[in-house]
């Protein structure tokens, strides 16, 4: 012992863990046990740490575990999804990873979602920014993501490698600046830099000299929320839409990024292309 008394207002990470491991009962249960759930050292066993350190754990003296302690540890305690987050955010004040998302329910939900905000343009996106889901609309007007493979549907990539999503941007230059800008910082808040987005970085500055330029400036941004000045029809006008990023609680940094006209004129235009023949 070293003398120091937790805090329990304060120990967080250790309560919620001994809570769990309360409520789970072990496999060959004989309803003799005097210890409620399993025992300390049953869950180190599980996690391959020692008893010594998850005690010290629990009562908020073993100081931050490695991600891959604790993703044990979870794993050692069973932990649902939700639960398994929450002790994510409990130590580091992110989720487990930065790319939760494999399909499912939630996913299809959402698609129902975007699939109402027609003729808005529409998407879903990953911490990573790898797009999940998008509406006619915004396959339309901003990317035409089916023809575009699977492992390259990332708004980075798009935007600097594919031809025709740069010529329907008005402003690509500076829209280009102010998106590495914001992913930048949200890397930085959602996962300190995955080695999936390491990888992305990587072989963008290969392909690109005007991301690793942009890169290079190592500035942050907040895209919340602007104007879009997109190219559409056959002449080529300009609509001006508003887009707004909005958080998905079912989805620990997701993105659910709408476009609305500015105004008549726009939504006009947004209208009539909408309606013409790609």
């Amino acid at each position: 012992m070293d003398g120091v008394t937790p805090d329990p207002a304060t120990n967080h990470l250790g309560a919620f863990l001994r809570s769990r491991r309360e409520h789970l009962r072990p496999v060959n249960d004989s309803g003799r046990r005097r210890t409620a759930g399993l025992r300390r050292a049953e869950v180190a066993a599980r996690a391959s740490i020692s008893v010594e350190w998850y005690t010290r754990l629990e009562q908020g003296r073993g100081g931050r575990p490695s991600r891959q302690v604790l993703d044990a540890i979870c794993t050692a305690l069973e932990l649902r999804e939700d639960e398994r987050t929450h002790a994510f955010v409990l130590a580091f004040g992110t989720t487990a990873t930065a790319d939760p998302f494999n399909g499912g329910e939630q996913l299809a939900r959402t698609q129902r979602v975007l699939d109402n905000l027609m003729p808005w343009p529409a998407y879903l996106k990953s911490p990573t920014w790898d797009i999940l889901a998008w509406n006619a609309a915004s396959r339309r007007f901003l990317t035409d993501y089916p023809s575009i493979p699977q492992t390259d549907r990332n708004v980075l990539r798009i935007l600097f490698t594919d031809p025709t999503t740069r010529e329907r941007i008005a402003d690509w230059h500076a829209e280009a600046k102010l998106t590495v800008a914001t992913f930048r910082l949200e890397q930085a808040r959602w996962n300190a830099s995955p080695a999936s987005v390491d990888d992305l970085v990587r072989a963008l500055r290969d392909e690109s000299a005007e991301f690793a330029a942009i890169w290079d400036l190592n500035e942050v941004g907040h895209l919340g929320q602007g104007i879009k000045h997109l190219l559409v029809g056959p002449e080529k006008e300009t609509v001006s839409l508003h887009y707004e990023s909005m958080t998905v609680d079912a989805l620990p940094g997701a993105g659910l990024v709408v476009y609305a006209p500015v105004g008549p004129r726009d939504e006009h235009l947004l209208d009539r292309a909408m309606r013409e023949q790609p």
